[in-house]
């Protein structure tokens, strides 16, 4: 096999939760210019359907509600997608929340929503996916970490989103451990920050953290969010077919300092 033959996902199915924008909008399409049909799985249906729509290729791309909260709802989904599209070969669980406030002043209503989205909706999607990949010997998934995972970045307060992120790498490398010899990778991706709309719309209001985001990251600059199509990619292809439980961190060098 080429190079490049180990990077195809043709005739691949693919599933990105929170897909209707940001970070997962472009991986999704990452996944598509290798071939895969993919499925936009979001919990706001008609964004997602505007951006099955705005994704222009030669492949499948469709749109399907999902809230990973919600076990029934997850099910759902995955029914949807095989009965379209056919059994899923790769599970990109992208969806996640962020709140910020002081540890001393966050409610446990707010903890307990990024705890649902952001670590009870991986484990979910990863678990009934990951069920019918067994029945078939093999699949990838790909979860979305974070560097808030690995450092406690400022200046804004998240303990729960960290928390929930560090505990997203130790499912990538549970879940890898325990489905490695039956046919199933699974790594995870760990974006530090990255020029999403949602942030930029943060940084309208807070215009000071930018300064201090950039003073902390080598590279001196914000990722794109296109600079993880190839990333995912490769995650999601043979061309890591050696490669699980990993989480790979693109910071800019954040972390690294």
């Amino acid at each position: 096999m080429s190079v490049l033959e180990s990077f195809s996902l043709e005739g691949e199915t693919a599933v990105v939760t929170g897909a209707a924008q940001g970070l997962g909008k472009e991986m999704a399409i990452g996944l598509t210019e290798m071939g895969a049909d993919v499925a936009i799985a979001d919990v706001n249906a008609s964004k997602a359907s505007k951006t099955a729509e705005d994704i222009d290729g030669e492949t499948n791309v469709i749109a399907v509600e999902v809230d990973v909260t919600d076990e029934t709802s997850v099910e759902a989904m995955i029914e949807e997608v095989t009965d379209r599209l056919g059994p899923v070969d790769v599970l990109v669980n992208n969806a996640g929340i962020v709140e910020n406030s002081p540890a001393e002043e966050t409610s446990i209503e707010s903890w307990r929503r990024v705890v649902a989205v952001n670590l009870d909706g991986v484990f979910l999607c990863a678990k009934h996916v990951g069920q019918q990949m067994l029945e078939r010997g093999e699949g990838r998934i790909v979860n979305v970490s974070s560097m808030s995972g690995f450092d406690v970045n400022v200046p804004q307060k998240q303990a729960s989103y960290n928390t929930t992120k560090a505990g997203v790498s130790m499912l990538t490398k549970s879940l890898a451990v325990e489905w490695a010899d039956r046919g199933i990778r699974v790594n995870a991706i760990a974006p530090g920050y990255m020029r999403t709309t949602l942030v930029d719309e943060v940084l309208e209001e807070n215009p000071e953290m930018e300064e201090t985001w950039l003073e902390n990251t080598p590279i001196g600059r914000l990722g794109r969010p296109e600079e993880l199509r190839e990333l995912v990619v490769y995650l999601a292809s043979d061309a890591s077919s050696y490669m699980t439980g990993s989480t790979v961190v693109m910071d800019g060098g954040y972390t690294s300092r």
